[in-house]
């Protein structure tokens, strides 16, 4: 083959994998509007599991004192101390809440959410029945008798997923109470 033509095939085969590119990061971009409400973090500070502290400026708590160790990330049928996931949403981890009356089909069809840097827990404090929390964000809702939301919430995860303040990659290994 001459020349010209493997430079066509280098060009075209460039800006197909380009396109592509484009179209994936198009694809995963959040397509509904921000609901969430930023609450500045109070501060980052370490503290001994069931230390006193002022009150959170959020309910999820969003940021502020917390404990060295992180939760894994998963769905929980039991609660998790606020103090422990409030380290996980500083290395970018995002918490969905539920309040324990939402139906066991709620339940469910929050499941499908527990994806890599997620972790979904009942939480008996919450004045609604579903909030979203990442460092800074909470995007709290009632469900009206209605279905979960999944755009709303895949919206939330790819916005502020791995936004936290200390970066932590995905598979790395950290210190964690369970």
């Amino acid at each position: 083959m001459s020349k010209t033509i493997w430079i066509l095939i280098i060009l075209a085969t460039l800006g197909f994998g380009g396109w592509g590119v484009v179209k994936l990061a198009k694809e995963d971009a959040p397509t509904g509007p921000d609901r969430s409400v930023f609450f500045p973090a109070q501060n980052r500070e370490h503290i001994e599991v069931g230390a006193e502290h002022p009150a959170f400026s959020s309910n999820p708590p969003s940021g502020g004192w917390h404990y060295s160790l992180t939760a894994k990330k998963k769905f929980y049928d039991e609660p998790i101390n606020d103090g422990y996931v409030i380290h996980n949403l500083e290395h970018g981890d995002i918490w969905i809440t539920y309040h324990p009356r939402v139906s066991e089909s709620v339940k469910d069809e929050i499941k499908q959410f527990a994806f890599p840097k997620v972790l979904i827990s009942p939480r008996e404090a919450n004045e609604t029945d579903i909030a979203l929390v990442a460092w800074e964000r909470v995007d709290a809702f009632n469900l009206d008798g209605g279905s979960v939301p999944e755009e709303r919430i895949n919206d939330f995860i790819k916005r502020y997923r791995d936004q936290g303040p200390e970066k932590i990659p995905l598979g790395v290994m950290e210190a964690i109470f369970n």
